[in-house]
């Protein structure tokens, strides 16, 4: 008999024990991935919205820092508004090189974005195809809206498609972007949350880029200094909450998966303990018969990598299908938004999945094989 047929009789011989280590290795590989697509996924997603802002700093009414970020990165419903007359002022002050101001409203659970196309330099450079301009009565669509037509109807209006933005995972996928010419008309019969509507010529926000080698911090503070009621964010800020919730779960995980890493592991030990244990006669007649000390150490050893690696798959299998699958429910309920992977990269996650599960496993059962196969014969034979 060969190695491999050995170590597979030997799966089938004890079923329970066999069952005991395939559960361990599988809670541990599914466990592992699942974090880490989690953990990747909402730093994805967060980078990507930070890219897409493409801002050194976006400037929002004091106060409403927070309910902006909700917005953006989240879609949360807001109402936040500032005079249209502080974008001047902003542009105004030197060392600004550009200047977009964004209005921010909500129809039913669509978020409408506002921006003014001649200024704009955060949404139109992801727009999958070629819209150098956005005129009025016509939307651009997030990666995540869906429509059959060429046509998109919101807030009583029938909006021409002029183009869909690339994913990020985030709120903004689920969003509808329009000028500020629409938006001006949409103000009058949205927010349909029953709050009032945003005056004529206000904005939500304004995104700034700043001159080449000039200090963000210190034009951050020079804003606040010359124009009352602004709060400028800085771009490295941005969504600074959400990163800390994300820091906060990922040392979360981190301290589960530990946990759960120990536990599989000594679980695998003792359950090889007790196999080679038992099996010191029959190795003992394998080594009378004359398998060599490595034959009965990689036969065991196999043993435990096959059980590890059947088990491993099925683990790394239902982890990426149940995230995948439920991505809406993670993001809602950790309160970040989730972009998956690209295959390239869950390739790579899964990969090292396998092999963390692989080199458990094989690190559990060393020191009980490697005791077993040194035996001799003659003692295993009278124990």
């Amino acid at each position: 008999m060969n190695l491999l047929g050995l170590a597979q009789r030997n799966v089938r011989g004890n079923r329970f024990r066999s069952a005991v280590v395939f559960l361990c290795v599988l809670g541990l590989a599914g466990f592992f991935l699942s974090t880490t697509l989690i953990i990747r996924g909402a730093e994805t997603s967060l980078r990507r919205g930070l890219d897409r802002l493409g801002a050194d700093l976006l400037v929002v009414p004091s106060g409403a820092e927070a309910v902006v970020e909700s917005a953006l990165l989240m879609g949360q419903p807001t109402s936040v508004w500032m005079p249209g007359e502080l974008v001047d002022r902003i542009k105004s002050l030197p060392g600004i090189a550009a200047v977009s101001p964004q209005l921010y409203l909500t129809s039913g659970d669509v978020l409408v974005v506002g921006f003014d196309p001649a200024s704009d330099f955060t949404i139109q450079p992801w727009l999958r195809q070629e819209s150098k301009s956005l005129g009025k009565g016509e939307v651009i669509l997030g990666a995540g809206v869906n429509s059959t037509t060429g046509n998109f109807n919101i807030a009583g209006q029938s909006l021409v498609i002029k183009g869909r933005l690339d994913g990020t995972g985030g709120a903004l996928d689920m969003a509808v972007f329009v000028n500020l010419d629409t938006a001006a008309e949409m103000r009058k019969v949205v927010p349909s949350d029953g709050t009032a509507p945003t005056p004529a010529g206000s904005y939500s926000a304004v995104l700034v880029k700043v001159k080449p080698g000039i200090d963000i911090s210190k034009m951050a503070l020079y804003m606040v200094q010359e124009i009352m009621g602004i709060s400028p964010i800085q771009s490295p800020q941005m969504f600074a909450w959400f990163r800390d919730q994300m820091n906060g779960l990922l040392w979360g995980f981190i301290t589960i998966l530990s946990i759960i890493w120990v536990l599989a592991a000594v679980a695998i030990g003792l359950v090889f303990s007790m196999v080679t244990n038992e099996r010191r006669r029959q190795i003992a007649v394998l080594r009378a018969l004359g398998a060599t000390r490595a034959f009965i150490f990689r036969s065991l050893l196999a043993e435990a990598l096959i059980l590890g690696t059947a088990a491993a798959i099925i683990g790394i299998v239902l982890a990426a299908a149940g995230v995948y699958l439920f991505s809406g429910q993670v993001s809602s309920t950790i309160g970040i938004p989730f972009l998956f992977p690209s295959l390239s990269s869950l390739a790579s996650l899964l990969a090292v999945s396998l092999a963390m599960a692989l080199v458990t496993v094989a690190l559990a059962a060393f020191v009980p094989v490697f005791r077993v196969s040194r035996l001799e014969p003659a003692i295993a034979m009278r124990e």
